[in-house]
C-alpha cells in the first residue's frame, strides 16, 4: 500500500496525526501528484484548518490544473463557508474537468439556490436528479426552484416523488400544501399536506400557519 492509500485509511480510521504523516510523506516523495495536496488539505478540513486547507487545494490544481477532483474540495469549502460565488466557480470547473456526478451538479445548483438564482440552479439541480432520481434531497430542492419559478404542475409532482422516498420529510408535505392551495387552490388537499408536515413535525411553524390560514378562508 502507498503512503498516499495508507494515509486515506488513517484520515478513515480518525489518526490525523498519522495521516497528517503518510500525506507529508507522499507530498515530498511525489510532489507532482495532485492527490496528496487534495488529501492533505481534506485533514486540514476535518480539523477546521479552513486557511490551510484552502491553499493545498490551490496548490493542487497549480500542480494539476485539471485535477476535478482539486476544484470541488476547494467548492465545498467555499460553500461551507457561505462563499458562493467562489464555491459555484469551483464545482462548474469541477464538472468542465470531468466531475460529472451527482454530487458536483447538486453542489453547483445549491450555490445558485443560495444566491437566490433559482433559474440558474434549475439545470444543474435537474441534470443531479437524472444522475440519480432516489436522492429524495436533490428532488425536493429541484422541486422547490420549480416552485420558485412558478412551475407549479412539475414542482408537484417532484414533491410527491420526494414523499414516496422518504414519507418522513415534513418540508416536501408542507410545499405540496402550498402548491395545492394556492395553484390548484384545493383546500382540502392543500389542508391534508398541512396536517400531515405537522404531524411528522410538530413545531413547523410555517405549516402551522398554511393551516391557520385555511381555517380563515
Amino acid at each position: 500500500m502507498d503512503k498516499n492509500a495508507k494515509g486515506i485509511e488513517y484520515l478513515q480510521a480518525g489518526k490525523v496525526e498519522e495521516a497528517l504523516k503518510m500525506f507529508t510523506e507522499h507530498i515530498e516523495e511525489n510532489p507532482q501528484d495532485p492527490a496528496a495536496y487534495i488529501n492533505f488539505g481534506n485533514v486540514l478540513v476535518s480539523v477546521g484548518e479552513m486557511s490551510k486547507a484552502e491553499n493545498f487545494f490551490q496548490k493542487a490544481i497549480e500542480v494539476d490544473g485539471n485535477a476535478a477532483a482539486a476544484y470541488y474540495a476547494l467548492g465545498s469549502l467555499y460553500y461551507n463557508e457561505n462563499r458562493f460565488e467562489d464555491a459555484v466557480g469551483c464545482f462548474e470547473k469541477a464538472i468542465q474537468k470531468g466531475m460529472q456526478d451527482e454530487d458536483s451538479y447538486f453542489m453547483a445548483g445549491m450555490c445558485f439556490v443560495q444566491l437566490e438564482q433559482n433559474k440558474l440552479a434549475l439545470p444543474y439541480l435537474q441534470r443531479a436528479v437524472e444522475l440519480n432520481p432516489n436522492d429524495s434531497e436533490a428532488l425536493f430542492q429541484y422541486g422547490l426552484s420549480l416552485a420558485k419559478l412558478n412551475v407549479y404542475e412539475e414542482a408537484i409532482r417532484q414533491f410527491e416523488k420526494v414523499i414516496q422516498l422518504n414519507p418522513n420529510h415534513a418540508d416536501a408535505y408542507y410545499n405540496l400544501g402550498v402548491a395545492y392551495a394556492g395553484y390548484r387552490e384545493d383546500r382540502e388537499q392543500a389542508k391534508k399536506m398541512f396536517q400531515k408536515a405537522l404531524e411528522l413535525q410538530e413545531d413547523h411553524l410555517l405549516a402551522g400557519y398554511g393551516l391557520k390560514m385555511l381555517e380563515k378562508i
